[in-house]
């Protein structure tokens, strides 16, 4: 965010993006707490992917497969950067990052979901206790078409997302502990595709 809350800036002005800072804001009150120093030495090109109970997932802003990936506890100043995967080497069209804490499992997790441009999808998660990612290896037959992405979000362990196939809006739910995959028709009233996200309520 802008030191100014109340200065009316362009975010994509590069020299407005140069005196951006990330703080800390308690959901309760909302007021600013802690200014924060990036744990890279600078905020530009870097996404927040999620944040829960102090920790904070971070990567570069446009993603690829082989984009680092930081989960960070930026009040006790401790970072930890996921393994690389060494078994992708494709180009994606489009790549979609969570992170958020399943409590079933216990576990804090990662979901990274990848597309093709010839519709090939690929889904990893993530886990922080053992440090590792895993590949799904069965993807539904309802997922493997042309579909375009809106922004996305995690609840619970549960990355959702609106997907449009053709002019069809549905909301894709991936649970990162049972590792299923779930569709629910969008209902009627959202029926505008442009500039659509989902996000926790």
């Amino acid at each position: 965010h802008h030191p100014n809350f109340e200065c009316h800036v362009d975010p994509d002005d590069p020299f407005v993006k140069k005196e951006f800072q990330w703080s800390l804001f308690p959901n309760q009150t909302f007021e600013e707490c802690y200014k924060l120093s990036h744990p890279l030495g600078n905020t530009e090109h870097y996404g927040i992917y999620g944040s829960s109970n102090g920790l904070v997932c971070i990567s570069d802003e446009i993603l690829n497969f082989d984009s680092p990936i930081h989960i960070w506890n930026p009040l006790v100043r401790k970072l930890r950067t996921t393994p690389i995967s060494t078994n992708i080497n494709i180009k994606f069209s489009y790549v979609a990052l969570q992170f958020g804490f399943h409590p079933r499992v216990n576990d804090y997790k990662a979901v990274r979901m990848m597309r093709t441009n010839k519709s090939a999808m690929v889904v990893q998660v993530y886990s922080l206790r053992t440090d590792t990612w895993k590949m799904i290896e069965v993807i539904p037959p309802w997922l493997k078409c042309t579909w375009q992405h809106h922004k996305g979000t995690i609840c619970n362990g549960v990355a959702y997302h609106i997907i449009q196939k053709g002019h069809i809006l549905s909301i894709m739910s991936f649970d990162s502990g049972s590792e299923e995959f779930q569709e629910f028709i969008a209902p009627d009233a959202i029926c505008t595709p442009s500039d659509l996200f989902i996000d926790v309520y």
